[in-house]
């Protein structure tokens, strides 16, 4: 699949790339990272929280992954045109399996 692809066929179930739009921390915990990616369109996304070990936590995070359709959220239409314009950049300059 290409970087520029938006949807794939595995094992029957319908996926989607999405990418890294947004990275926040959790407002009611202060170790949680908030990650949103979404598709090249803006109109789907997938949040995934993460617990941070430390302060200092220096694991990667990938700039996009491919997930199942049936995972994946409508987007706001207040933030789908800066998801689909993020979306876009980080394809444009990363490769699919980059980490940030």
């Amino acid at each position: 699949m290409s970087a520029g692809s938006h949807e794939e066929e595995v094992d029957g179930g319908e996926e989607i790339r999405v990418w890294l739009v947004e990275r926040t921390y959790g407002d009611d915990e202060l170790n949680i990272v908030i990650l949103v990616y979404a598709d090249e369109t803006g109109t789907r996304y997938f949040r995934k929280e993460r617990a941070l070990t430390s302060f200092d936590d220096e694991r990667e995070t990938p700039v996009s992954m491919v997930v199942p359709a049936d995972e994946l959220g409508t987007t706001d239409e207040a933030d789908r045109e800066r998801y689909a314009a993020e979306a876009s950049r980080m394809a444009a300059d990363h490769d699919p399996t980059d980490s940030v």
